[in-house]
């Protein structure tokens, strides 16, 4: 049986390993081993086609101690052609996720084949007093509900999420700033009625700005809606 955390091991480099310490500063530095995600994502595809006991046995096995241990457990899950077995994995694996590294590079493809059933998981983790939970739900509605499967009571749920901590809110902007770029008319009057804590219109006015792909016309408007601390 393959040792998984070895195989990771043999794929750090000490200069990648340095570079995300400093990026992923609420995770200790001997927790971090330094290897690239598309490595990770290779040798999770690997493992599953040559080792499926090894991958099972490391699934189960949570809490992980390295950084790059439960990135590869994300993108383990994510080989998962299962919706159900996906579903109860992710479940499982959710509150051991301590980082926005990990919570916003994992995403499993099926989800997008059953949108009704994950929305309601989303609305359950929106609800979430774990951060890093709110923000893998908020970030699932980003990446796979602000086109077709838009609904205006989608920003109604991401703005309901009152955590006070620095990357739910960071996420919450992102969401919103995002919105703004593929949903203006129905986010840009929530910008405008200025409601929002102040941290969280201000950040989702300045990624929006910073956006190519809002008009400069929006984006003169949005200058307006700045909030005082």
């Amino acid at each position: 049986m393959i040792n998984i955390t070895a195989e990771i091991k043999k794929l750090s480099e000490p200069s990648y390993q340095q570079f995300n310490q400093k990026l992923i500063p609420n995770v200790a530095k001997d927790q971090i081993l330094g290897v690239r995600l598309p490595k990770l994502r290779q040798l999770a595809k690997k493992l599953t086609r040559q080792d499926p006991m090894a991958v099972e046995k490391f699934l189960d096995k949570l809490p992980h101690f390295y950084l790059e241990e439960n990135l590869l457990h994300a993108f383990l899950i994510e080989q998962i052609s299962d919706f159900a077995t996906t579903l109860t994995l992710t479940k499982k694996f959710l509150p051991f996720i301590n980082n926005w590294a990990v919570c916003d590079s994992f995403s499993p493809k099926i989800f997008r084949k059953y949108p009704d059933k994950i929305y309601q998981e989303i609305v359950r983790w929106l609800k979430s007093d774990q951060p890093y939970i709110a923000r893998y739900g908020i970030g699932l509605l980003l990446s796979n509900y602000l086109d077709e499967r838009f609904n205006p009571a989608m920003l109604d749920l991401v703005i309901a999420v009152h955590l006070d901590d620095y990357y739910v809110q960071m996420m919450q902007a992102w969401y919103l700033a995002t919105a703004l770029a593929k949903q203006p008319e129905a986010t840009l009057p929530l910008i405008a009625r200025q409601t929002l804590p102040h941290f969280i219109q201000n950040k989702t006015i300045q990624k929006a700005i910073e956006s190519r792909r809002i008009d400069p016309a929006t984006k003169l408007k949005l200058r307006q809606f700045k909030v005082a601390k």
